[in-house]
């Protein structure tokens, strides 16, 4: 990597180090491919430095032999190149407000699909989960995690496909934003800028509304994945059974993402303040038959990793009293167990993956 300052920068570049600000929020994501509104904020916050990648880490020999190393660094090698393709499915979009549906259902045949079916996806995720937090990366893991509850909730093969569709296209209408707002989350807007925000739903209904191929779930989840199934939800307040399956599975994985991801003016947060929102939010915006589900397969999925506390202690997680028990038990020694649903000060800071 290379260590240069912001007079040094030139759009394109692509981090190598997430930049933070002294109170830990994240500024810029590591693999941010920087562009010139980036590099005038960076100015603005006066941050000395940055480390961007040299044309070693860059090249395709690199990327070969980190992905020879383990299964995670393979997924994560996949899942580069994968980028690189919707980028251009993206921008085709922009071009004439159409989806490329041939190129889109091959990409999630090919790459989509077969990374949603591993049985680490959840936490190859969670590695990657300081990845740039534009709507390239989301719409990934979006649709990833989609793929990984559809397999939990049974679906036909054919219904997962059209449900990993439509994790990928579900903010296909944020193509029409300026790039001002292109990074922005939707807790930071306000005025014209919200108004903006709400339009993207309904544009990305419209862009899909074009193409024959895909179905009706697929669009209408582009329309419907910020409902709430109390009807506080947006753009139409819609409530229940008015609002898709698809819709209500990628307002999950949506804001799970959201969550374990690192973004632009938020702390890092592990899966388990995912957990905790998911379980606090199932009986009034997310439908709770699909949580629950949810809920028990993740779990289940974290058995066993190693955990560090906010007191200082590293443990690992041995079980969840019951099935829709917030926190799990945390096995510090042979003698010494926390149920950190009955510690409520003390939280999980660091998550490492089996």
């Amino acid at each position: 990597m290379k260590e240069l300052t912001i007079d040094e920068l030139e759009p394109g570049m692509e981090l190598a180090r997430t930049i933070l600000n002294d109170d830990m929020v994240v500024v810029l994501s590591e693999n941010t491919l920087l562009t010139k509104a980036h590099i005038t904020r960076l100015e603005f916050l006066n941050v000395p430095y940055v480390y961007v990648k040299d044309e070693y880490e860059l090249s395709p020999n690199y990327q070969n032999v980190m992905a020879m190393f383990n299964r995670s660094n393979a997924f994560a090698a996949q899942y580069r190149e994968v980028v690189h393709e919707v980028n251009d499915i993206f921008t085709s979009t922009l071009k004439d407000d159409k989806v490329p549906a041939e190129k889109t259902k091959e990409l999630v045949k090919e790459d989509l699909m077969p990374m949603s079916k591993q049985s680490g996806a959840i936490d190859y995720l969670y590695e990657l989960n300081h990845m740039a937090d534009d709507v390239y990366n989301h719409s990934i893991r979006v649709s990833i995690l989609a793929g990984v509850i559809g397999k939990w909730l049974l679906m036909p093969s054919r219904q997962v496909t059209d449900l990993i569709t439509a994790g990928f296209l579900h903010d296909i209408g944020k193509v029409h934003f300026p790039e001002r707002l292109q990074n922005r989350q939707v807790e930071t807007l306000k005025g014209e800028d919200f108004e903006t925000y709400l339009q993207h739903t309904y544009d990305g209904y419209k862009i899909l509304a074009t193409s024959p191929e895909l179905s009706e779930g697929i669009k209408l989840a582009a329309l419907q994945h910020h409902e709430a199934l109390d009807g506080s939800g947006i753009p139409d307040g819609l409530s229940g059974d008015k609002i898709h399956q698809f819709a209500r599975i990628i307002a999950i994985a949506d804001l799970y993402d959201n969550i374990t991801t690192e973004r632009e003016g938020f702390v890092r947060q592990t899966p388990f303040a995912a957990i905790a929102k998911i379980t606090e939010l199932m009986y009034s915006k997310l439908d709770p038959e699909i949580c629950v589900v949810i809920l028990k397969r993740i779990k289940d999925a974290f058995l066993g990793s190693t955990v560090v506390l906010n007191n200082g202690l590293t443990g690992t997680i041995l079980r969840y009293p019951d099935d829709l028990a917030i926190h799990p038990l945390i096995k510090i020694d042979q003698d010494n167990i926390i149920d950190l649903n009955e510690h409520r000060g003390i939280k999980i800071v660091e998550y490492n993956a089996k």
